[in-house]
């Protein structure tokens, strides 16, 4: 009952079908707060786009100008020397085989998964395990490269995928409440420009239908994409 009393109280404060500017819809989020841990900052952008159609998906990768305040475990799946410069990058966890053992066994203490092309025979056979949780290296996402030294640093740094789910709508973590509302509008406007820029040629109608910001517990706030433009 507290949290309904709370989300109650929250959404008599505001119009949910306004479109605020971005600093404002920050400005709010960040005022909804009842929780005591440090939510994340979450956005949704729907997008009207069919993804049953290849030439409609949407899969990019950006990096967050101020970092997405997580601690993102990286394992980096590599022979030889790359591994020792897997090491010295930041990896938090290197190897080949023996990390392929612990997924099939159900191990799966990562955020990214990074692997060099070689490795990638082996690591296929892993699809649905790691497909559903997001962690299958991937070329489009540069994941899967022999620069691991920056792929592990891009990752560390705050370097997102950005892909369309099956309902036409991207959602993506921005960053963390505690964050300074400037921080987070230009974590914002980084996703939404680089969605924007992703626009298929296919699609003709319609591009950007709606984008919301809420926190982890807080209710959604619209906001007007004219305002995040770059």
């Amino acid at each position: 009952m507290k949290k309904t009393k709370n989300i109650r109280t929250i959404t008599a404060k505001f119009d949910k079908t306004k479109e605020y500017s971005v600093e404002e819809a920050v400005d709010m989020v960040k005022e909804f707060k009842f929780t005591k841990f440090d939510e994340s900052v979450d956005i949704a952008i729907n997008l009207g786009v069919d993804p049953r159609h290849a030439d409609q998906n949407i899969r990019v990768t950006t990096t967050l100008p101020n970092g997405t305040g997580k601690d993102i475990k990286v394992l980096v799946i590599t022979r030889g020397p790359q591994e020792e410069a897997a090491k010295k990058a930041g990896a938090d966890y290197v190897g080949n085989t023996e990390f392929i053992e612990k997924f099939k066994a159900g191990w799966c203490d990562v955020d990214k998964v990074i692997a060099t092309p070689d490795m990638m025979p082996e690591l296929g056979r892993l699809g649905k395990i790691l497909g559903p949780k997001g962690l299958m290296p991937n070329p489009k996402s540069g994941t899967v490269t022999n620069d691991v030294v920056s792929a592990v640093k891009e990752m560390k740094a705050g370097k997102i995928e950005l892909r369309v789910d099956k309902t036409g709508i991207i959602h993506s973590a921005c960053g963390k409440i505690s964050f300074e509302s400037a921080a987070l509008v230009e974590n914002i406007k980084a996703i939404f420009n680089t969605v924007l820029k992703a626009r298929p040629a296919a699609v003709k109608g319609q591009f950007l239908k709606r984008v919301t910001i809420s926190s982890t517990m807080g209710p959604g706030v619209r906001v007007d994409h004219v305002t995040m433009r770059l």
